[in-house]
Protein backbone atom coordinates (compact mmCIF):
# COMPACT_ATOMS: atom_id res chain seq x y z
CA UNK A 1 0.00 0.00 0.00
CA UNK A 2 2.22 3.41 -1.20
CA UNK A 3 2.08 5.77 2.05
CA UNK A 4 1.53 2.99 4.26
CA UNK A 5 3.35 1.03 6.77
CA UNK A 6 3.38 -0.72 9.41
CA UNK A 7 6.11 -1.35 12.28
CA UNK A 8 6.22 -2.91 15.43
CA UNK A 9 8.39 -2.78 18.40
CA UNK A 10 9.96 -5.42 20.12
CA UNK A 11 9.95 -6.46 23.90
CA UNK A 12 13.76 -6.62 24.53
CA UNK A 13 13.63 -5.99 28.12
CA UNK A 14 14.42 -8.84 30.41
CA UNK A 15 11.29 -10.93 32.44
CA UNK A 16 10.24 -9.67 35.07
CA UNK A 17 10.69 -12.09 38.25
CA UNK A 18 7.47 -12.93 39.83
CA UNK A 19 6.48 -10.41 42.46
CA UNK A 20 5.27 -11.43 46.07
CA UNK A 21 1.71 -11.15 46.80
CA UNK A 22 0.95 -9.41 50.15
CA UNK A 23 -0.67 -11.52 52.43
CA UNK A 24 -2.81 -8.92 53.40
CA UNK A 25 -4.65 -9.05 49.92
CA UNK A 26 -4.63 -12.56 49.86
CA UNK A 27 -6.30 -13.33 53.65
CA UNK A 28 -7.99 -10.12 53.68
CA UNK A 29 -7.16 -8.83 57.46
CA UNK A 30 -4.16 -7.31 58.81
CA UNK A 31 -0.78 -9.70 60.35
CA UNK A 32 -1.27 -10.90 63.75
CA UNK A 33 1.98 -9.44 65.21
CA UNK A 34 5.26 -7.97 64.00
CA UNK A 35 8.79 -9.74 65.21
CA UNK A 36 12.51 -9.14 65.03
CA UNK A 37 14.49 -11.98 63.97
CA UNK A 38 18.13 -13.19 62.81
CA UNK A 39 18.52 -16.18 61.36
CA UNK A 40 21.18 -18.31 62.93
CA UNK A 41 24.39 -19.02 60.37
CA UNK A 42 24.97 -22.64 59.10
CA UNK A 43 27.97 -22.46 61.97
CA UNK A 44 25.22 -22.07 65.13
CA UNK A 45 23.16 -24.77 63.37
CA UNK A 46 21.07 -23.11 60.76
CA UNK A 47 20.58 -22.50 57.49
CA UNK A 48 22.92 -22.87 54.70
CA UNK A 49 21.22 -19.76 52.93
CA UNK A 50 19.04 -17.18 53.68
CA UNK A 51 15.49 -17.12 52.41
CA UNK A 52 13.40 -15.57 49.75
CA UNK A 53 10.27 -13.76 50.20
CA UNK A 54 7.29 -16.55 50.47
CA UNK A 55 9.74 -18.93 52.85
CA UNK A 56 7.07 -21.25 55.12
CA UNK A 57 8.71 -21.91 57.94
CA UNK A 58 6.86 -23.16 60.85
CA UNK A 59 6.68 -21.15 64.52
CA UNK A 60 7.75 -22.89 68.26
CA UNK A 61 7.91 -20.59 71.59
CA UNK A 62 7.90 -22.16 75.23
CA UNK A 63 4.38 -22.26 76.71
CA UNK A 64 3.17 -24.48 79.49
CA UNK A 65 0.49 -25.29 78.11
CA UNK A 66 2.12 -27.00 74.68
CA UNK A 67 5.25 -29.66 74.47
CA UNK A 68 8.27 -28.97 72.77
CA UNK A 69 7.11 -30.72 69.89
CA UNK A 70 4.78 -28.47 68.90
CA UNK A 71 4.96 -26.29 65.92
CA UNK A 72 2.47 -23.89 64.56
CA UNK A 73 1.77 -23.20 61.20
CA UNK A 74 2.62 -18.78 61.75
CA UNK A 75 4.34 -17.86 58.03
CA UNK A 76 6.69 -14.67 58.20
CA UNK A 77 6.01 -11.68 55.39
CA UNK A 78 9.78 -9.60 56.18
CA UNK A 79 9.87 -6.36 56.00
CA UNK A 80 12.74 -3.85 54.16
CA UNK A 81 14.78 -1.33 55.96
CA UNK A 82 11.37 1.16 55.36
CA UNK A 83 9.10 -0.79 56.62
CA UNK A 84 7.72 -1.89 53.65
CA UNK A 85 6.77 -5.44 52.95
CA UNK A 86 9.42 -6.66 50.20
CA UNK A 87 8.02 -8.18 47.02
CA UNK A 88 11.23 -9.28 45.60
CA UNK A 89 10.85 -13.37 45.20
CA UNK A 90 14.29 -13.67 43.65
CA UNK A 91 16.73 -12.54 46.49
CA UNK A 92 17.44 -13.56 49.68
CA UNK A 93 16.01 -11.59 52.82
CA UNK A 94 18.25 -9.60 55.19
CA UNK A 95 19.13 -11.89 57.90
CA UNK A 96 17.88 -10.05 60.69
CA UNK A 97 15.42 -7.44 60.44
CA UNK A 98 11.88 -7.29 61.04
CA UNK A 99 9.03 -9.50 59.99
CA UNK A 100 4.60 -9.65 59.93
CA UNK A 101 3.76 -12.83 61.19
CA UNK A 102 0.76 -14.46 60.23
CA UNK A 103 -1.22 -17.49 62.08
CA UNK A 104 -2.23 -19.23 58.66
CA UNK A 105 -4.97 -21.95 60.76
CA UNK A 106 -7.84 -19.24 62.14
CA UNK A 107 -9.41 -21.76 64.48
CA UNK A 108 -5.72 -21.45 66.10
CA UNK A 109 -6.12 -17.75 66.72
CA UNK A 110 -7.69 -18.27 69.84
CA UNK A 111 -4.91 -20.27 71.28
CA UNK A 112 -2.52 -18.01 70.60
CA UNK A 113 -4.25 -14.76 71.38
CA UNK A 114 -3.75 -14.77 75.35
CA UNK A 115 0.09 -16.81 74.52
CA UNK A 116 1.76 -14.32 72.29
CA UNK A 117 2.81 -11.57 73.69
CA UNK A 118 5.02 -8.40 73.32
CA UNK A 119 8.85 -9.38 74.38
CA UNK A 120 7.80 -13.59 73.91
CA UNK A 121 10.96 -14.94 72.20
CA UNK A 122 10.80 -17.58 69.90
CA UNK A 123 11.73 -19.73 66.99
CA UNK A 124 11.72 -20.09 63.32
CA UNK A 125 11.65 -23.71 63.07
CA UNK A 126 12.38 -26.21 60.19
CA UNK A 127 10.98 -29.40 61.04
CA UNK A 128 12.56 -29.66 64.39
CA UNK A 129 15.62 -27.46 63.73
CA UNK A 130 15.21 -23.79 65.21
CA UNK A 131 16.73 -21.72 61.86
CA UNK A 132 16.14 -18.36 63.62
CA UNK A 133 15.20 -16.51 67.29
CA UNK A 134 12.32 -14.02 67.35
CA UNK A 135 10.99 -11.21 69.50
CA UNK A 136 7.29 -9.99 69.23
CA UNK A 137 7.65 -6.59 68.96
CA UNK A 138 4.15 -5.08 67.98
CA UNK A 139 0.49 -6.71 68.12
CA UNK A 140 -1.83 -6.12 64.73
CA UNK A 141 -4.78 -8.14 64.55
CA UNK A 142 -4.03 -10.75 66.82
CA UNK A 143 -6.99 -9.81 69.06
CA UNK A 144 -9.26 -9.11 66.54
CA UNK A 145 -8.62 -11.28 63.03
CA UNK A 146 -11.36 -14.26 63.01
CA UNK A 147 -10.74 -17.34 64.98
CA UNK A 148 -13.18 -19.58 62.26
CA UNK A 149 -12.53 -19.85 58.77
CA UNK A 150 -14.32 -17.16 56.39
Amino acid sequence: MPGFFYFTTMNTSAPQPEQHVLYEQLLKQPADFKVTYRFYGEEEGGRKSIPFQGYRSDFWYPHEEHAASYIFMIWPEFEDEKGNVILEKDKSVPASGIARMWILVPEGRGYHRDKIIIGLKRYFMEGSRKVAECEVIELMGLQTNPVVSK
